[in-house]
């Protein structure tokens, strides 16, 4: 993997290159958020509208800006959108591990490539802080590459509140977290 002297903001890995979210995104962002398909373990997760999207863009520019470390949009070598995700700090507590990729895309690893990065650079930026990933328990594909970046199961039990109520909801973590720390996962 290769780092760019500007820090994370740009990171390649095997298949992929990694760009922090800009507002040039915007339109491939939406198209993925927007597919029913990336959301079949929580329906309730499809984005509605373009200004939905663009309030997340908005919310991932203030993470790099605050943290030096985000969300990235992930493009494979030959210029097509894979997918996005990284690493962004909630509440000052954790760093928060997401991943969400174009159907097409699923199945080949490149969301483990982009786990791995991305907590590689949470580690580098903040190692201070867990990397922690909030996953359905259903959900067997984003425990595996929770799994493969290196993190292993801290905390099980059913989802408190929100629009995930009552799931079984899985913690996986680099290492133990605190209960203030499973708390703020858990509102992620």
């Amino acid at each position: 993997m290769s780092i760019e002297e500007a820090g994370w903001s740009r990171a390649t890995t095997e298949h992929l290159e990694l760009r922090a979210v800009s507002a040039d995104d915007l339109d491939v962002l939406y198209q993925l958020l927007s597919d029913p398909r990336v959301w079949t373990h929580f329906p309730a997760g499809v984005y509605t509208s373009q200004l939905q999207t663009a309030q997340a863009v908005a919310r991932h520019r203030a993470a790099w800006h605050r943290d030096r470390l985000g969300y990235w949009t992930a493009w494979l070598h030959d210029g097509s959108f894979a997918g996005t995700g990284g690493c962004s700090v909630q509440s000052d507590a954790a760093w928060n591990l997401y991943y969400r990729f174009r159907p097409e895309q699923q199945g080949h690893g490149y969301a483990t490539e982009l786990a791995r990065t991305a907590r590689e650079a949470a580690a580098s930026v903040r190692p201070d802080l867990p990397v922690a990933a909030s996953v359905l328990a259903h959900n067997a594909a984003s425990r595996a590459v929770a799994v493969a970046a290196g993190l292993r199961k801290v905390w099980e039990g059913p989802d408190p509140a929100g629009r995930t109520a009552g799931q079984t909801r899985l913690l996986f973590a680099d290492r133990d977290l605190t209960q203030a720390q499973v708390q703020v996962m858990l509102r992620t």
